[in-house]
């Protein structure tokens, strides 16, 4: 495929954060992008304020003409989070038209430059947004594949003057095995996506071949602990070739000093609370190093961060009430949030709101679930989001709830989350979770903004 060419693109899921970005990157080459998702979010809504054209009806009517017949100048990317019955993917395909992963895509835009890949069941996400954010911040400059919105910059793609690409490196679907990568970084590898790799031996495999995927003369910077071997091991909690010592909390605030072979940075103010981000501010700093950035630039860039949307990220911050939104959803992540939480504000109840996401996941990691859930001083939990799966007999948040041994806990709605913080009126409350729960910030929002 000749990128060069393409005039017009279509995407099959557009509203998906990694597809979102391929489209916004296409449309700031100048290209027509149209596109169809199931349904409208605040993501999609933002898409076509930026002249993109998107239905949310799987009807092959609703795709203009220009799409129909195969060309040179036509790409069609799906994501395989699209049902198999999709009417539009099924029209592409009796059209003869060859369709791509965004995957695939990502890998051909990646394929020429100089490509830092971050990997990882969790933490890819704030880490990749953390080393494009030194890189941009720093003036070294790079353009930037991400899988979530980064707040400095609110969007998901950077463009750069340089032959610099950062990509988050995604492992579901064995995606992140279509780059080239010259820096690659795995910050975790728990077992995660079993409904696609069937047992964790499988995904670590996977993860093996994504660092046989560094070309000669490149860097793999792992995290110590981890089941690979790379020319560098980085650790935020204990002494590895590159590591953070020193971590404490002042006025609500990260600080730390960052430690590896060619010396030490002091007093490192993290603009982002979390411990495990300290850990991923390790990971960046070390790539920022190997590409000669300044300590300087680098302390400045990481004051400077603002973090993700969705990760740790907080809502309201006032004397009468904290609320922060997190997208974890896995056993181990949330373990780290909870911990943060715990750290940063130790003396206050803390109200968790979770919407399990996959019944494979609720399934396969229940246990985990349960033992880090039952930390909450209060528990809210919502039944899970489904996103592409259909249900599993037994598996619901009555089953999970029954496991978790938290005093005070209940099943609720999204309108009883809302009734609970207008009549509790909480002052440290999380609402956590990977499906729509991200709707109930708004009007949580409002509720504490306006008592």
């Amino acid at each position: 495929m000749n990128l060069d060419a393409i005039k017009q693109v279509y995407l099959i899921g557009i509203g998906g954060i990694g597809m979102s970005g391929l489209a916004r990157y296409f449309k700031h080459l100048g290209c027509e992008v149209n596109g169809y998702d199931r349904t409208e979010t605040e993501l999609t809504k933002t898409l076509v304020k930026e002249g993109i054209s998107i239905t949310y009806l799987d009807d092959v009517n609703s795709i203009d003409s220009i799409f129909h017949q195969p060309a040179a100048a036509t790409l069609v990317i799906f994501t395989p989070a699209i049902p198999k019955d999709s009417k539009i993917k099924a029209f592409f395909e009796s059209q003869g038209h060859v369709l791509y992963k965004r995957s695939q895509v990502l890998g051909i835009i990646s394929e020429s430059r100089f490509t830092i890949a971050v990997a990882g069941t969790h933490g890819k996400t704030t880490t990749s947004t953390m080393v494009a954010h030194l890189l941009k911040d720093s003036g070294y400059d790079c353009s930037a594949f991400l899988g979530g919105i980064s707040s400095n910059y609110d969007t998901n793609v950077l463009y750069g003057n340089n032959n610099t690409v950062v990509v988050e490196a995604d492992e579901f679907d064995r995606s992140f095995l279509t780059l080239h990568p010259n820096i690659a970084i795995v910050t975790s590898s728990d077992a995660d996506h079993l409904d696609i790799y069937g047992d964790k031996s499988h995904l670590l495999e996977s993860f093996q071949l994504f660092l046989d995927k560094v070309v000669d003369g490149g860097t793999r910077i792992i995290r110590k602990g981890l089941e690979f071997k790379g020319q560098i091991s980085y650790s935020g909690q204990e002494v590895a070739d590159a590591y953070a010592s020193n971590v404490h909390v002042r006025e609500g605030e990260f600080f730390f000093d960052y430690q590896d072979a060619n010396g030490k940075i002091e007093d490192i103010h993290l603009g982002i609370p979390g411990i495990h981000n300290v850990e991923n501010a390790v990971a960046a700093i070390t790539v920022a190093r190997l590409l000669g950035i300044s300590t300087e630039a680098i302390k400045t860039a990481l004051t400077t961060f603002k973090g993700v949307k969705r990760r740790f990220e907080y809502i309201v911050r006032t004397p009468e009430v904290v609320y922060i939104d997190d997208y974890a959803h896995h056993p181990e992540e949330l373990r780290a949030f909870l911990t943060s939480m715990r750290k940063l504000y130790p003396t206050k109840k803390l109200n968790v709101v979770f919407q399990p996401h996959l019944f494979t996941r609720t399934r396969d990691f229940v246990d985990g679930f349960a033992e880090v859930l039952s930390t909450a001083d209060n528990l809210l939990l919502m039944e899970i989001y489904p996103a592409r799966e259909l249900p599993i007999e037994g598996v619901n948040s009555s089953w999970l709830l029954d496991k978790i041994t938290a005093q005070h806990k209940q099943i609720v709605t999204a309108e009883e989350v809302l009734d609970f913080a207008r009549n509790e009126r909480p002052d440290l409350i999380v609402t956590v979770g990977a499906g729509d729960i991200d709707k109930l910030v708004k009007p949580l929002q409002a509720i504490f903004e306006h008592a």
